[in-house]
């Protein structure tokens, strides 16, 4: 009888450990959503890893456009954020969604082309020329379409050269999910305007099949550029004006909008990833000898 009172008690102490343990490993998980960037470049292969050996933390991560990675925040998806699109990231915690930006890094875009250069970019002494060139070339422009940060820098960057410009809609279909994405092009390019409605990397392989230019950024370039076989053909074709800048943020989601989000644990990673011995791995993280990513937190 004993023995029998033994084993129940045994069989209880393990189901409770097991169920405590269940518990720890969910307040250490956390979702994230994020901008393709961040994992194209490899840059997340490195750090991940490292956050769940010093904290514990896993990161299931949703690499998607910028736009679409906000919308996960405002809808409750993640538990964190990490983008590049800052106007929409300060109205995205102006209107609650998120308790606060963390300035991790920086890269910048680069307009990269097929090495002829059919429209002169080259020669262009400024972005708006370099744009103008584009625009009344007869080459054709690969865009994202995507509304992801590269997508919305792409339409701000159209409109401040003074380009004539047109609206279209789309259906942009992510993980089986319709969206509808508005978004602006120069007129005077037509057809030769190809808008694919998906990720950096898709895009740079498209302009590099359709000999056309495009905008990326110069992390995801790199890593198609020097880190795969075949390599990526295109050039660089303008590079270095400060409208290029392209800075990534962190945000953990509001607990006070979405309540059942893991608040604490998203804000561990966003304090770990602004961290000086964060700031040194993003600071270190090379690709063939070529830096990706400059730490922003360290500057502040």
């Amino acid at each position: 009888m004993r023995m029998k009172c033994w084993g129940k008690q045994l069989l209880v102490l393990c189901l409770v450990g097991l169920l405590a343990s269940f518990a720890q490993a969910k307040e250490k998980t956390i979702k994230m959503s994020t901008t393709t960037s961040t994992q194209a470049s490899g840059l997340l292969d490195v750090l991940l890893p490292e956050l769940n050996k010093q904290l514990g933390i896993q990161v299931k991560v949703i690499a998607k456009g910028t736009g679409a990675a906000i919308r996960d925040g405002m809808d409750g998806n993640v538990d964190v954020i990490f983008v590049h699109a800052r106007a929409r990231e300060e109205q995205f915690i102006a209107n609650g969604f998120g308790t606060k930006r963390y300035a991790v890094m920086h890269n910048d875009f680069v307009i990269v082309g097929p090495a002829s250069d059919p429209a002169g970019v080259r020669q262009a002494r400024s972005l708006g020329q370099a744009l103008n060139r584009i625009a009344a070339g007869n080459a054709g422009f690969v865009s994202r379409g995507d509304d992801s940060g590269t997508h919305i820098k792409e339409q701000s960057l159209w409109q401040t050269a003074g380009l004539k410009l047109a609206s279209r809609s789309a259906t942009v279909v992510k993980k089986g999910k319709k969206k509808q994405v508005t978004y602006q092009y120069p007129a005077q390019m037509g057809a030769r305007y190809l808008s694919i409605g998906r990720g950096m990397g898709p895009a740079l392989t498209f302009a590099d099949e359709k000999q056309a230019y495009t905008l990326t950024d110069r992390g995801t370039y790199i890593k198609f550029k020097l880190g795969r076989k075949p390599a990526l053909a295109l050039d660089i074709m303008f590079e270095g004006d400060p409208a290029l800048n392209n800075p990534y943020g962190v945000i953990p989601i509001n607990p006070t909008k979405h309540p059942h989000v893991n608040h604490t644990a998203a804000k561990q990673f966003a304090e770990w990833l602004v961290s000086p011995g964060t700031q040194k791995l993003i600071e270190d993280y090379k690709l063939m000898g070529k830096q990706l990513f400059f730490p922003d937190a360290l500057a502040q």
